[in-house]
């Protein structure tokens, strides 16, 4: 920094007021007034660094030039303690394409993707590192799934509907895609993309970086035919390729759909595969394929995920509850809800129905959606020949549904064996000041559930994940007494959710918690990746 000086701009000539200036001798700087330039630095990102100070002791005779070199410390929590990459210091002259190097940098950038690092980054990888020596790999989220040669593959439409092989399956990433396949009768058997073959044929890695493999295996085929027919096939371990017969294409894969088991570790220990095979005809220039991916851990059930990990808004709220005989060793914490109406262990409610009757209403759900705020109801008709307690019982059992869980997942996807990820439902009671003259004693009777899910978001600031922290259920009762004979009354019955996002910042008038607008500059990790 003592050899830098930004504002010599003058050749061989003394710069008016600049300190730095080489070409100023001591008679110049008795003329200055101030200094234009009093420090200089390098860059101001690193966190220890020299910096030369320029200054004017004015009260001597003649006035003098002060230079001093100190080290100078980055207050800031965000610093570059070394920039050890000395080709980041300059800018690199990119390649001018010319009839000598276009097919190599065609080869290089004209694939649907391309890696942005230049040749000069990449080490050695024959080498092993001695870190890596006592390391444990495992895949983790949203990391592609390795095969021996390459990676499983799941075809998808990228810039147009056409197919793709080139996008990689991705750890716990749930995929389904749908995109065409140019094919005819006459090279069926030659086209990869359209034989069973293609997709089983190639082991997965257990875990990345490793030999053990696990082969993928058919789980089962089905056969479609030309009307759309489908037929579970027997046999699923018999590979059937594309073949002509009878001037039409027969065994043309039409659907794909992987699954995989995984362990707690990210350990890949199973992969099935079922296909949906099919047929085309001469007139057939092109088909349409499906491909599915799907993960399950091992010893859980596959129950459909609202959310990876946050909740999707839209996506149904999930619930459980604790069994019979909790806590002993050998039962689990919690199981799903296995109901016919509530077969995905979901938050649900009363269904409206066009008639709007509650007793003929009794068993219509519809699970609570994350985000969605909702309000149903129907209308009970009350004889005076209804007894109280049957009554009761009756329209409690509409509103809170069969079995009513006890706990509600935190995250999207979080696990029956996962105790901190489940939050209690907790159940209040309170009653409404209205009296209906039905019943000859006082009978309170439910009228309404009201369901309040107050949740946060958690995590990043850049992608925060939606956490429910808090469900709260309340039943509201309502006094009835005694009607003559042959009156009878409609009363409504209703059931709500409502979402409430407690980290919203709070409203003007109320105390909050200070807040720091801390924030990186835009280019503070150029040009590191």
């Amino acid at each position: 920094v003592a050899k830098l000086c930004v504002c010599d701009l003058l050749v061989a000539q003394c710069d008016v007021n600049c300190c730095c200036d080489p070409d100023c001798s001591a008679a110049d700087f008795s003329l200055f007034t101030t200094c234009s330039v009093p420090i200089v630095t390098g860059d101001s990102r690193l966190c220890s660094q020299k910096a030369a100070i320029y200054s004017l002791d004015v009260e001597a005779n003649p006035p003098e030039r002060i230079f001093k070199l100190i080290d100078q410390v980055n207050p800031s929590v965000f610093c570059i303690h070394t920039a050890n990459y000395k080709q980041a210091l300059s800018f690199s002259s990119p390649e001018i394409p010319t009839s000598e190097n276009f097919d190599q940098l065609l080869q290089q950038f004209g694939s649907t993707s391309f890696s942005a690092e230049p040749d000069s980054w990449n080490m050695n990888t024959d080498a092993q590192n001695p870190s890596d020596v006592n390391e444990t790999y495992r895949y983790k989220y949203g990391v592609p799934i390795q095969t021996v040669d390459t990676f499983l593959r799941l075809p998808s439409p990228v810039v147009t509907s056409w197919c793709s092989d080139a996008n990689p399956a991705a750890f716990l990433v749930n995929q389904a895609t749908k995109c065409t396949r140019s094919v005819s009768v006459e090279n069926c058997g030659n086209i990869q993309a359209v034989s069973m073959l293609f997709y089983i044929n190639s082991s997965i890695l257990a875990v990345p970086k490793s030999s053990q493999t696990v082969n993928i295996t058919v789980r089962s085929i089905v056969a479609q035919s030309l009307n759309g027919t489908q037929t579970l096939l027997n046999g699923s371990d018999v590979l059937r390729l594309p073949m002509i017969l009878d001037e039409l294409c027969i065994n043309i894969v039409l659907g794909v759909s992987y699954h995989i088991t995984y362990t707690d570790t990210g350990e890949i220990i199973e992969a099935a595969a079922s296909f949906v095979l099919g047929a085309i005809n001469k007139e057939a220039l092109s088909i349409q394929q499906s491909f599915e991916i799907s993960f399950t851990q091992v010893n859980t059930k596959p129950i459909p995920l609202s959310g990876n990990p946050g909740y999707v808004v839209g996506l149904p709220v999930r619930a459980g509850f604790r069994p019979q005989g909790y806590p002993f060793p050998d039962e689990s914490l919690f199981v799903p809800l296995v109901l016919n109406t509530n077969k995905y262990s979901q938050l649900t409610i009363l269904q409206s129905t066009s008639s709007q009757d509650c007793l003929a209403a009794q068993g219509a759900r519809t699970p609570v959606l994350f985000g969605y705020n909702v309000i149903s109801g129907c209308k009970l008709r009350i004889t005076a020949a209804m007894k109280c307690q049957p009554l009761t019982q009756t329209i409690l059992d509409l509103l809170k549904g069969q079995s009513f869980p006890e706990y509600v997942a935190s995250f999207g996807n979080s696990q029956a064996q996962d105790v901190l990820d489940w939050v209690p439902i907790t159940h209040l009671h309170t009653s409404e000041q209205r009296i209906y003259n039905t019943f000859q004693s006082s009978c309170q009777i439910p009228v309404s559930l009201e369901i309040e899910v107050k949740w946060t978001k958690y995590g990043s600031l850049v992608n925060p994940q939606a956490r429910i922290v808090n469900v709260t259920a309340m039943i509201t009762t309502t006094a009835l007494k005694q009607l003559p004979s042959g009156r009878e009354r409609t009363i409504p019955v209703t059931s709500s959710v409502v979402f409430t996002d407690i980290s919203s910042p709070a409203e003007p008038g109320y105390k909050a918690w200070p807040t720091i607008n801390a924030k990186l500059p835009f280019d503070f990790f150029f040009p590191f990746v």
